[in-house]
């Protein structure tokens, strides 16, 4: 019954529903039955799959993956929407999104979200948005606010707001401002382009370059610098200022090893060191580390706190040492007062003692000028502890219209003035005072002191030989005074002449100038040098032919083995005591005693030596010039740099050397005797 009944309850809703559907709504309006339609296919799902094509085919992107696929029909139909895990090959680049925009037809897309590209497993690229332009084959990715685009490669990190990436010509670059770093330096600037695969990298406009180090931290300010972040070397485009704590480098072109301090600089480099020292030249190479320069063209080396400078065609600076060496148009200024001391030689190094005693030292056709006094020698070394010139072979010095020429002059500057000289080894000491007519004088050891460079004394011991022309009242000269002694003291004011004594005998005679062979009127050994003399700092440069000639001049006869050894002290070897016979102090100017006493206390000290140190430093020190000068060897050998030989009987002392006692009563006439007037015969009668 149950089952009956169920059925016809089915059979009665059957009958009744159409009835339902066809009676009019609420509101009582008709509505027209509606028709069905037939049921809409449902669309495909794509899946992409990765096509069967040449992955490495130049300019071919390809689709690897993405999670869905479609195209939107308001758009170009050859537009593909990617979304979920996007994967985009381009040859050996790999790129990844979280959805992408590609245009199958031109190869370009855009990505957005986790966009990361990958090349190998060295080189990484992260951003927020990618623009890329199949055509042009470039890149373009940008971060949203409060984050970077970043370029990672092994070491090297490269952040950025936008950066452009070329992927034909494998480089990335940035316009609008950047930073480049690796294990060693961090470089920043305006403009940056980086090549992954040679690890160059190019920076411009307001580049900076830090090194790692806290303590000694390397900064490099410039507008265009080459880096290679493998070798980690800088080469400077521009104007480029360099600084660390050992000093600061400026240069314009050149090379800039940042692991090892070493530059190589071209184009008028210039180097401040530590010290205050500086070095500068056409082309530089510098040793940070080290402390070496050298400079090649036009070099100068100032030292500020000494107040002066090298100059030459090269040069060598070892700042460690503090020692430098330069030849080729060698020159040597110091100006630490109102006058400039201009020394030239073929070579000159200096270097400092382990006492911080500076030494110079010239070598070969040295000239010097300054206004007060100029010269020329061979060989010169200057001490800075003792303040003394010492010149050796054939050194000739001007002051004012006075020469002087020994085998050996030793000069002493107090203030940067002429203090003292001494010819320990024979000199001869002249004055020009008309025409041919020379104050002439020599003797065996001789010692002149000045003040403000103008001769005030000058004392001689053994062999002293004068030739005088005393001026007559009419201010001419009509004769001559020749005398001979074994000591004599000279007294000048304003640089004449004021009073000469003599002891302990006198010989001579006074010839009229109308009974004299010109002949006559010079010691043997007197020669006029002033062709040679150097008459403006250009002139110390000048090589006159009389140069060689003074090679050649035996100007002295007899001239000690060791005339070129520094024995003991300055003055070279003891001061005999002269015999002279008891005279009451009334009738004799100075007594033997008093002589012999101050004689052996008036020249230079011991203390003032060169010590065998200096010496031996000098001569091991001095490098081979054949290929910057073409200098024999053996003329580097220098009469400064033999050793010396200990004097003991020597007192050490300090100071200047103190001068002998005057006499109580000197003569006032410059020819201390009176001797006969020669008679008249063919001999010395001029014809």
């Amino acid at each position: 019954m149950k089952r009956s009944s169920l059925l016809a309850l089915i059979a009665l809703a059957a009958i009744s529903l159409p009835a339902m559907l066809a009676q009019s709504p609420k509101n009582g309006t008709a509505k027209a039955p509606v028709a069905k339609s037939a049921p809409q296919p449902r669309k495909p799902v794509i899946r992409p799959t990765v096509p069967n094509a040449n992955p490495h085919e130049p300019g071919k992107v390809i689709l690897l993956h993405a999670d869905r696929l479609t195209h939107n029909e308001m758009l170009d139909s050859g537009i593909q929407i990617l979304v979920g895990n996007v994967r985009i090959r381009k040859e050996d680049m790999f790129m990844f999104c979280d959805s992408a925009r590609l245009n199958e037809s031109t190869g370009s897309f855009d990505a957005f979200n986790n966009v990361r590209m990958e090349q190998g497993d060295t080189l990484f690229v992260y951003s927020d948005e990618l623009y890329y332009d199949g055509l042009e084959e470039l890149a373009e990715l940008h971060a949203y606010p409060g984050n970077k685009v970043r370029l990672i490669n092994r070491d090297v990190s490269l952040t950025t707001d936008v950066f452009f990436y070329d992927l034909a010509q494998d480089v990335g670059y940035y316009e609008t401002g950047g930073t480049l770093s690796d294990k060693q330096n961090t470089l920043n600037s305006l403009q940056g382009f980086y090549y992954p695969a040679t690890k160059d990298a190019f920076f411009y406009l307001n580049v900076d370059l830090m090194g790692p180090r806290q303590n000694d931290t390397l900064r490099m300010y410039t507008d265009s610098l080459t880096y290679n972040t493998d070798t980690r070397v800088a080469q400077l485009m521009c104007p480029t200022l360099i600084i660390n704590k050992d000093g600061e480098i400026t240069s314009s072109s050149g090379f800039y090893d940042t692991n090892t301090g070493v530059a190589d600089l071209y184009d008028r480099s210039f180097v401040h060191t530590r010290r205050g020292n500086t070095l500068t030249g056409d082309t530089l190479f510098y040793d940070r580390d080290k402390g070496i320069g050298e400079a090649f063209g036009n070099m100068i080396l100032t030292d500020s706190a000494n107040q002066s400078s090298l100059h030459g065609d090269y040069g060598f600076y070892d700042e460690l040492k503090d020692s430098a060496f330069v030849t080729g148009n060698a020159l040597a200024m110091e100006y630490s007062s109102s006058d400039t001391l201009y020394l030239h030689g073929d070579t000159i190094t200096a270097y400092m003692l382990e006492d911080s005693t500076k030494v110079t030292n010239a070598i070969r056709r040295v000239r010097f000028f300054r206004r007060d006094v100029q010269g020329l020698c061979d060989s010169m070394s200057i001490v800075e502890r003792d303040s003394i010139m010492y010149m050796y072979y054939h050194p000739v010095i001007w002051n004012g219209d006075k020469q002087i020429v020994g085998n050996v002059v030793y000069v002493h500057f107090n203030d940067s003035t002429t203090d003292w000289a001494r010819l320990p080894e024979t000199g001869i000491v002249g004055q020009h005072i008309g025409e041919d007519c020379y104050n002439q004088l020599t003797g065996a050891d001789m010692t002149a002191w000045f003040n403000d460079s103008t001769l005030r004394r000058l004392y001689v011991e053994g062999s002293v030989q004068t030739i005088m022309f005393p001026m007559e009242n009419d201010s001419t000269y009509n004769k001559y005074s020749y005398t001979e002694s074994s000591y004599m003291d000279a007294y000048f004011e304003n640089g004449e002449v004021d009073r000469i004594i003599m002891w302990p005998e006198t010989t001579g005679k006074v010839t009229p100038l109308y009974l004299a062979k010109r002949a006559a009127y010079f010691l043997p050994t007197f020669r006029w040098l002033g062709p040679l003399r150097p008459m403006s700092p250009d002139e110390v440069f000048d090589y006159p032919p009389e140069m060689d000639d003074l090679k050649s001049m035996q100007i002295f006869s007899k001239v000690r083995p060791d005339a070129f050894t520094i024995r003991g002290s300055a003055t070279g070897r003891e001061v005999p005591k002269p015999a002279v016979p008891d005279t009451p102090p009334s009738a004799q100017p100075l007594s033997p005693a008093a002589v012999a006493d101050s004689l052996s206390h008036s020249l230079p000290v011991d203390s003032m030596r060169p010590d065998a140190s200096l010496l031996d430093s000098l001569s091991r020190t001095l490098p081979q010039i054949d290929s910057l000068g073409n200098v024999p060897t053996d003329s580097v050998a220098s009469p400064a740099v033999a050793a010396p030989q200990q004097n003991p009987d020597a007192k050490e002392q300090q100071g200047a050397p103190a001068e002998p006692a005057s006499p109580q009563e000197p003569l006032s006439d410059p020819a201390p005797i009176s001797p006969a007037i020669e008679p008249k015969t063919e001999e010395n009668t001029e014809k």
